[in-house]
């Protein structure tokens, strides 16, 4: 969903500001993104909002934190901790305030300049172009974005004291370039009935667009309601709820559990269509006509209905059809994130439902960030949401961005977040991508660290924030062409494979996040005993680093309620909204019998993998090469595979 093209390496580089003061390089970038041109310097009185993240006490041991809380075989599996143990567990130590604060004093910041903010995370103060250049042995630049214009400041890198550089995270503005491209404004609507000419070619025909991003992938328009299958027979045509109860065991109308809580995030300006919901439930929930999530708008959303196509409603629509209809009747939570001018990113979503987060570590990046009040004409000018809303049980997002957009440092960041919230007893599910081993818009990386289109090859180029050791990576499977999934089911032979229509399931190796010891067997499994036919440099093939997905579900042939009309859809965004939905059934059978929600699921699953429907049909084709092939076990492709509703649920009720 969000696009951007930022070469990321955290070096260490030797460098002298002055004979008594060795620098570090801390960030640096290997060349401009794409989609931006560098055009001139910053004027040298120009003023920029600095901010410096320090450094949190005990980030090294909060794998071991969570793994104490989430592993089965431990003692405290499920006594998750609350915000106030989170923040009194992280708090930066006063060295690292005191020696940054020194720093910005000797370099003429003094206290009247600089404030510390109320949780003591960050350091802020406002620099001229000059100055800031000074203290971070730097050069800024201002970029245009070549789409819209948009100027953007930025540097190719910077450096740290040698000192001081240990007790910061990283420094902002400086090298980030996510910058989201404000959109011009749009005068149209964008019709669904345009695409008809190609769209209805047949579904195996349609190929991944090589801009079409995090969005699912629209295969075909059905003529009408009258073509929707009624037959579980014809699961391989099209994906209905039924077929996945089928698939995953799990049946229709579980009750609803007190303090049991689903929810699903989206970003402005997608939005759900309310009529939608309603056309879908006519033909699949009768019961629920009329039924809807419950709303958290953050920082000026709003549910537009005024640009209305596939465009922007099919994230939205298809998320929530299919999480309200299968956990019915509990309740959904619809986190509807950013107004129509900024936007949002991740780190908006996670400021609201954790107020520290606001300030952890430097707070969010202004450069890579939406920042609120918004100055744009009609944007949302009140103050930005830092707290006041409750995170779910378990959330679903069906966005990405590729690992190689952004900066370790920025990454990192947003990883101890989701590992503060696994903590907290919250399972968080991001959806793994649609092109393989290759990332949003078919991209790969180039030997320069730059994008190439992936048909030319390239690197591989996995996705972020699945990565992180601390998200749940979900990919895709389908049901194989012309099997009859009854009679698949029923003599024991698996009707799925890894999705090759229309998308690709992402996954792959990281090029941050080292190897969690719970994946760490299974990783090492696929490795020696199924080795990929390539080298080091098509991925990282150390054995050292996190691999991803983690699970599967079906992502292909889900027919949807788009716009007035049924559609069939197909990505991985369908895939993580379904395993959450089993994920939420799970909790409320927990929470009714006294337990608590499942929180962290990796720790669990990779030790028990006999729960989950293992996949060993089909690759993740990207970059020019066939991808990685599945096999017996965890593979980057499907993972350990899909649920198997009534194995995890024995599962889960028996631990404590």
């Amino acid at each position: 969903m969000f696009y951007s093209s930022l070469a990321t390496a955290a070096l260490v580089a030797s460098a002298v500001a002055s004979p008594f003061v060795p620098h570090v390089v801390h960030e640096r970038r290997s060349g401009t993104p794409r989609g931006w041109t560098k055009r001139s310097h910053v004027q040298r009185n120009a003023v920029l909002p600095m901010k410096v993240g320090l450094k949190q006490s005990n980030l090294d041991r909060g794998y071991d934190y969570l793994h104490d809380v989430s592993h089965p075989d431990s003692p405290n599996y499920g006594k998750h901790w609350s915000a106030k143990d989170v923040a009194e567990a992280f708090a930066p130590s006063e060295e690292t305030i005191d020696a940054v604060k020194l720093w910005l004093a000797e370099s003429g910041f003094d206290d009247t300049r600089v404030k510390l903010s109320q949780g003591l995370n960050w350091l802020e103060f406002n620099a001229t172009v000059s100055e800031a250049e000074e203290l971070l042995r730097t050069r800024y630049s201002i970029y245009h974005h070549d789409g819209t214009g948009q100027p953007h400041v930025a540097c190719e890198r910077y450096s740290l004291p040698e000192h001081v550089q240990p007790h910061v995270d990283f420094v902002m503005p400086t090298v980030h370039f996510d910058a989201k491209p404000k959109p011009k404004p749009r005068n149209e609507k964008r019709s669904l009935r345009k695409r008809q000419s190609q769209a209805n070619k047949p579904a195996n025909a349609v190929k991944p667009g090589p801009r079409s991003g995090w969005l699912p992938k629209l295969g075909s328009m059905l003529p009408s309601a009258k073509s929707i299958i009624t037959q579980l027979e014809n699961c391989d045509e099209q994906i209905v709820p039924n077929c996945l109860r089928a698939l995953y065991n799990f049946t229709k109308d579980n009750p609803a559990t007190p303090n049991n809580s689903y929810g699903i995030v989206e970003y402005t300006p997608e939005a759900y269509v309310p009529s939608d919901l309603d056309l879908f439930f006519q033909n699949f929930s009768r019961k629920q006509v009329g039924d809807r999530p419950v709303t958290d708008l953050i920082d000026g959303a709003v549910n537009q209905q005024t640009n209305m196509s596939f465009d922007f409603n099919g994230e939205s629509d298809l998320d929530l059809e299919y999480a309200l209809t299968l956990v019915y009747p509990q309740p959904v939570t619809l986190y509807q994130v950013g107004d129509l001018v900024e936007g949002a990113s991740f780190n908006t979503f996670l400021d609201a439902i954790d107020g520290s987060y606001c300030s952890y570590e430097g707070g969010d990046d202004p450069s890579q960030d939406p920042v609120y009040p918004d100055t744009f004409a009609g944007g949302y000018k009140g103050p930005e949401n830092c707290g006041g809303f409750a995170a779910t049980n378990v959330i679903s997002t069906s966005y990405g961005y590729n690992e190689h957009d952004l900066t370790p440092f920025y990454e990192q960041r947003q990883c101890n977040e989701y590992m503060k919230l696994g903590l907290q007893g919250t399972t968080i599910l991001y959806s793994s991508g649609d092109y393989g081993v290759a990332g949003n818009g078919d991209e790969c990386i180039a030997a320069n660290g730059s994008y190439i289109d992936g048909s030319l090859g390239g690197r591989f180029n996995p996705s972020f924030p699945g990565t992180c050791p601390y998200v749940t990576s979900v990919g895709a499977t389908q049901v194989k062409n012309n099997t009859n999934i009854v009679t698949d089911l029923a003599t024991g032979v698996q009707p799925e494979q890894a999705c090759e229509t229309v998308i690709f399931s992402g996954g792959g190796f990281s090029n941050v996040f080292p190897l969690p010891s719970y994946q760490a067997d299974a990783v090492t499994s696929y490795l020696t005993n199924f080795p990929p036919p390539y080298g080091a440099d098509k991925f990282n093939n150390s054995g050292t680093v996190r691999a991803i997905p983690d699970v599967s579900a079906n992502g292909a042939n889900y027919v949807i309620a788009i716009d007035g009309e049924f559609g069939l859809v197909y990505g991985t965004s369908a895939s993580s909204p379904t395993f959450g939905s089993i994920i939420t059934l799970v909790n409320g059978k927990r929470l009714a019998a006294g337990k608590s929600s499942v929180g962290f699921l990796n720790p669990t699953l990779y030790a028990n993998p006999g729960v989950l429907n293992d996949i060993t049909d089909g690759d993740n084709p990207g970059c020019a090469t066939s991808g990685f092939a599945t096999a017996p076990g965890w593979d980057p492709v499907t993972g350990l595979g899909t649920p198997n509703y009534p194995k995890l649920l024995e599962l889960f009720l028996s631990l404590q």
